[in-house]
């Protein structure tokens, strides 16, 4: 057989395999210790480059399974009015953020689309403020106006003014019509204690971080990513 002929037929049966991308690193182990060579993985590797994608996402997925099945309620029900969308919606994308955190910002126009087009979707927001004392700051303003009943006023609000310093969180507060202070407040510091602990367990290595049914994501990670999450775990509840 051709060995690069026998590559591109190994590697597109890895890339189908029942198994999926965890059965790759399986089969790729196997090959090389029954004798089919480094090199015919390699060439399998180049020919078909989305295995290592599926594989890393797949052992991602399993990593986190168990954070997920023993933390999914708190994670997905919402801290106060933190949330949009669908009060009952079949699907929660959780997204843990930061209002000085530019790609945050810059997935503001996605979630927009995906809460605008899909009427069963609902979208939990979490404070994660890890940029400095002006990101925690923020945070627990969008935690005190989330516990009177004007979230969204003030996370619109926030991310019009600006980047957060006392100057845009004053004009935040003054939008959505709550107390320009920061709180100090035993609920606040709960929640926010236990969005840490959380966004940790998950991985997080920064903001944004997307949670979608058993999918984490780091990253601004965009429309056509989030989008396929939430019809596979609308899947997944079928």
């Amino acid at each position: 057989m051709n060995e690069h002929r026998g590559a591109s037929a190994w590697g597109a049966a890895l890339a189908g395999a029942a198994g999926g991308a965890v059965a790759t690193v399986l089969l790729a182990v196997a090959a090389v210790q029954s004798g089919w060579g480094d090199r015919l993985v390699r060439q399998a590797m180049v020919d078909n480059p989305q295995i290592l994608t599926e594989t890393a996402d797949a052992l991602r997925d399993r990593q986190f399974a168990p954070v997920l099945a023993a933390n999914r309620q708190s994670i997905e029900t919402p801290f106060g009015s933190s949330w949009e969308g669908a009060r009952d919606g079949d699907v929660t994308l959780v997204e843990y953020y930061d209002y000085a955190c530019g790609y945050c910002k810059a997935s503001l126009p996605v979630i927009d689309k995906l809460v605008a087009e899909d009427p069963k979707l609902k979208v939990v927001y979490r404070e994660f403020p890890i940029l400095g004392p002006e990101s925690e700051a923020a945070s627990r303003m969008a935690l005190a106006a989330s516990k009177a009943g004007r979230f969204m006023a003030f996370h619109d609000a926030m991310y019009a003014a600006g980047r957060p310093s006392p100057a845009t969180l004053e004009q935040a507060a003054r939008a959505a019509g709550i107390p320009n202070a920061i709180p100090a407040d035993g609920e606040v510091d709960k929640e926010l204690r236990r969005n840490f602990q959380h966004a940790q367990q998950l991985g997080a290595s920064g903001t944004p971080l997307f949670v979608v049914g058993d999918k984490v994501f780091n990253g601004a990670v965009g429309y056509e990513v989030l989008k396929q999450a939430i019809a596979e775990a609308r899947k997944n509840k079928a």
